[in-house]
């Protein structure tokens, strides 16, 4: 690879990362909000290289015109030398080393996204292909505060539905936010919080059914009051994570966009 194209890589590869982490919040489409200082700390570390690369090309290639001159001569005897090794000697000199593969040129795509186009945040398209995360067994739990609407995660929503034997969650109206996936026939759709560990390669889905209401379009933020939807026996794993809605406001997607959290309080 020719060190130009080195060094344009370097320097749009660190500018697409400072662009996406330290003047803009894309980086938070794809990594949780720890990993933004490590991507600003990289954007520096490829431009600085890319400064450098180009600089040292610079210093290499600013030799006195003497210099230039005895360069160029001791390449024409090389390349007389090479004519007269005969045919093996001839077809290895000839070939040019230093040419770029076409493929290379590709790698700027990727730079060049970060900068102009880069991707939207993970959302319906995802979920909809996903499995529910499956929730982790618990035994014991709490009492639930008397507020109403009760603000609870999708996550403990399922769990109080399939797990909790005391049928807590039984007559009471709760309150969950997330994006909006479809599901095929209509009729219902899913409210989904999409969850990553460290990026969105880990991506995982939590989804409740909503049943009740109009589908609002996918990807729409919304917040959902309403109750456990019946079915099964409450308090196993027969019993639908479902709510009968009472209402659907749409919200802006929050800063915790990638947590199952608790829906903020309305203003």
């Amino acid at each position: 690879m020719r060190r130009p194209l080195q060094v344009t890589l370097l320097v749009l590869s660190g500018l697409g990362l400072l662009h996406a982490s330290l003047f803009t919040d894309v980086c938070l489409r794809y990594v949780k909000p720890g990993m933004r200082p490590l991507l600003i700390v990289s954007g520096f570390v490829l431009l600085v290289l890319g400064i450098a690369e180009a600089a040292t090309r610079e210093g290499r290639t600013g030799g006195t015109e003497a210099e230039k001159v005895k360069e160029a001569e001791g390449h024409g005897r090389h390349g007389a030398h090479a004519h007269s090794d005969g045919p093996h000697g001839a077809g290895h000199h000839g070939h040019d080393h230093s040419a770029v593969p076409r493929v290379a040129w590709l790698l700027l795509l990727p730079a060049l996204s970060l900068l102009f186009y880069a991707p939207p945040a993970l959302g319906a398209y995802t979920a909809s292909r996903q499995p529910a995360k499956v929730v982790a067994e618990q035994d014991d739990f709490d009492a639930l505060p008397r507020t109403s609407p009760l603000p609870i995660t999708l996550t403990d929503f399922t769990t109080r539905v399939q797990q909790d034997r005391t049928l807590a969650i039984k007559g009471r109206t709760v309150e969950m936010s997330g994006l909006v996936t479809p599901v095929p026939g209509g009729g219902s759709w899913d409210l989904t919080r999409i969850i990553i560990s460290c990026c969105a390669a880990d991506a995982q889905s939590v989804k409740v059914r909503i049943y009740g209401s109009s589908v609002p379009p996918a990807d729409t933020w919304v917040s959902v009051t309403g109750n456990w939807h019946p079915g099964g026996k409450l308090g196993t794993k027969s019993a639908p994570v479902a709510v009968d809605a009472q209402t659907v406001k749409k919200i802006q997607r929050p800063s915790n966009g990638y947590q199952d959290a608790l829906p903020f309080p309305a203003p």
